[in-house]
């Protein structure tokens, strides 16, 4: 499963976005690895790593979520 279609299903059943690594207002340049920590019902916490293209892809559709 792609990690974008991961964090849509978390996001679908109410988890929230609770870091990102690096942080989103960090530098730019190119990012090889995005690291997501999601928080869910009951405390639990979910983690979703994209890596290359897809991590671009990923901290841009988190950064679409918090505006």
């Amino acid at each position: 499963m792609a990690a974008i279609d991961e964090l849509k299903m978390l996001i679908d059943k109410g988890c929230k976005v609770a870091k990102v690594q690096p942080a989103m207002f960090a530098s730019d340049a190119e990012v090889n690895v995005v690291i997501v920590t999601v928080s869910c019902a009951g405390g639990s916490y979910v983690t979703v790593k994209a890596y290359r293209e897809e991590a671009r892809q990923l901290r841009e559709f988190v950064r679409s979520l918090q505006l």
